[in-house]
């Protein structure tokens, strides 16, 4: 009976230490090391609807507001609650990126702000985490950020070569316009005389000098263009590609000297002539 205790109590034994051994070596399993996030400054970011976006370093999505054309950060105030503004004094690690696109501008506070192409980047306070995009379309005047759009909106006030204000209907007096600019806040316009998807004003240089012709492929739009409304001609006269809306071919205004200036609505008439361009632009008549 003795020798059938002590069998057992060395099996015990055995068993027992067996089960520590197994215990501390699988305490002693190597773990996965936390994922280093080593990026900085903007990134690029791929999304499925919206192709390639701009993020902060950790995936946020970014965008742009219409009201900034000109260059200059609109949204303060009660604004800032739901669209906090971006900024990083890192360069961009993110090798696809243009960095030569990359700025900042100071805010009328002294806070610096952080812009693409000229364009102040914010965030969307409803954009709860690395990778979503609720924000885009927004008022038709936010949307988000993106290092490849054909045209882009304004939404800012009409003021002609006379100096004086017009809304979007051409009388005088204050008021934001929504309106088509490329996608460094330049305005576009029409030229009232010419036909679907021709171009009767470029003759040679010398017209080209004082409107040339918008020159772009058609890559990607704000989310309110319609992409079937958006097409590229030959201009024979001068040998360029012209990007078209609605038939009507683009023109920039050569007077127009920065950014968000927009003095060529009254040239030859006011809004007659070279009337800007938006969604609400008519299709261009046929030949």
């Amino acid at each position: 009976m003795l020798i059938y205790l002590k069998k057992n109590l060395l099996a015990i034994v055995c068993i027992a230490m067996v089960f520590t051994a197994c215990k501390k070596n699988s305490s002693d399993e190597p773990t996965t090391p936390p994922v280093t996030n080593n990026n900085k400054g903007i990134q690029l970011a791929t999304d499925a609807k919206f192709g390639s976006v701009l993020t902060d370093k950790d995936g946020k999505t970014l965008y742009f507001f219409s009201s900034d054309a000109a260059g200059t950060p609109t949204c303060t105030g009660g604004c800032e609650t739901l669209w906090p503004f971006y900024y990083s004094a890192d360069a961009s690690t993110d090798l696809k990126l243009n960095k030569a696109e990359v700025g900042e501008v100071t805010r009328a506070d002294g806070r610096k702000q952080s812009t693409y192409r000229g364009y102040p980047l914010y965030y969307f306070a409803s954009d709860a985490a690395a990778g979503e995009i609720k924000g885009d379309g927004v008022g038709g005047i936010w949307f988000v950020a993106k290092p490849d759009y054909s045209l882009m909106l304004a939404n800012a006030q009409l003021i002609g070569a006379n100096g004086k204000s017009y809304t979007s209907a051409y009388i005088e007096g204050t008021g934001n316009t929504k309106y088509f600019t490329d996608a460094f806040g330049r305005t576009l316009y029409a030229f009232g005389p010419d036909k679907n998807g021709i171009n009767t004003y470029t003759k040679g240089t010398t017209q080209e000098g004082i409107w040339p012709v918008y020159q772009s492929e058609v890559l990607n739009l704000p989310s309110v263009i319609t992409k079937a409304d958006v097409g590229v001609i030959t201009v024979a006269t001068i040998g360029k590609k012209q990007l078209t809306y609605k038939g009507w071919p683009l023109y920039y205004f050569a007077s127009d000297t920065k950014r968000g200036d927009n003095k060529g609505i009254t040239v030859g008439g006011i809004g007659t002539v070279w009337p800007y361009v938006s969604t609400t632009t008519t299709v261009a008549p046929a030949p």
